[in-house]
């Protein structure tokens, strides 16, 4: 098979992922469509009747998402190349490392971590993968070194993820705990590592299909996991399932267009944005699940994410 090469120079000016704007309403797009996923997985367990602890059940309707993620994924890239979506033999094991940090150690973690602490927790721990991200990138990456500009923007952004959990935080909430804490912070770094992966794999590989591929093949072992440890979905309805479908179509949409961005930005010019995904997270609940919408501290928090977001990319334009 000839390898086909995906990494011809293309003007800065001409590749939309490079462009300021686009780099804004591309990354907000992706963030919009997580932070929905946080309301959907909440009415997903209500219409699959899986009780709090059942993290097998869990993990299998996980797995559905993500193996349909992958398929629809995989559909795109058939009909924009109109040739079966394949990857070199070179890429398999970067496709591979990809699927295992960004979809199935990522998602074990975060489903057991989860069960462990509360949710206003969790959304605070998860957001110290964009820490991770741009920590791990000053030591892979000569051109993306950390710097005061960074690493203040990223604590700005951190704060309005604390203020918008803040009326949720009790003092039950500041012990730690292994099983909880700190496999939601395994989860963020798995995040970042598979980040880190996936922005190296994509500079020879087509991010659509190894996006496609890691999403499936994730989503399969997640789904395997949850039925070998007794996991199952005993209550299927239309709406559930017309629900999962959109969860699907949100993970392929929005992992493609970021794995996308990364390959052609500074992984932590991209990575800040992640800090919106709790903030619209927060705010899609509310307007979802009935709880208070226009707080002071949602607003806030989301200010604060803004411009922490403007501190990092601001110090990059300089450079």
């Amino acid at each position: 098979m000839t390898r086909k090469n995906t990494t011809t120079r293309i003007n800065i000016n001409q590749n939309p992922f490079t462009r300021p704007i686009n780099i804004i309403l591309l990354s907000i797009l992706c963030t919009v469509l997580w932070g929905s996923a946080f309301p959907s997985i909440k009415i997903g367990y209500q219409l699959f009747a899986l009780a709090n602890d059942d993290i097998s059940g869990k993990l299998v309707f996980a797995g559905i998402r993500f193996f349909f993620a992958g398929i629809i994924t995989l559909l795109i890239s058939l009909i924009q190349n109109k040739q079966f979506p394949c990857l070199h033999s070179s890429d398999v094991k970067g496709m591979l490392l990809v699927s295992l940090f960004q979809t199935i150690l990522e998602y074990i973690f975060f489903y057991i971590g989860l069960s462990q602490i509360t949710g206003v927790k969790g959304s605070i721990l998860t957001a110290s993968s964009s820490f991770f991200v741009v920590l791990l990138a000053h030591f892979v990456y000569k051109n993306d070194k950390l710097n005061k500009s960074k690493f203040f923007g990223c604590s700005i952004g951190f704060a309005g993820i604390v203020l918008i959990n803040l009326n949720g935080i009790s003092s039950a909430d500041l012990g730690f705990s292994l099983s909880g804490d700190g496999f939601m912070l395994l989860s963020a770094l798995c995040f970042a590592i598979g980040s880190l992966i996936s922005k190296n794999i994509c500079q020879t590989a087509d991010a659509t299909v190894v996006t496609g591929y890691q999403l499936g093949i994730g989503g399969l072992v997640l789904m395997l996991l949850g039925f070998l440890t007794g996991g199952k979905l005993s209550h299927i309805t239309l709406t559930g399932v017309l629900l999962l479908a959109y969860m699907s179509l949100l993970s392929a949409i929005a992992f493609t267009v970021w794995t996308v961005l990364s390959k052609y930005n500074r992984i932590s010019q991209i990575a800040v944005y992640n800090f919106l995904t709790p903030v619209f997270g927060a705010l899609l609940s509310a307007l979802f699940l009935g709880d208070l919408l226009f707080t002071w501290n949602n607003l806030l928090a989301l200010i604060l994410v803004c411009i922490g977001i403007y501190i990092v990319n601001v110090q990059k334009v300089s450079s």
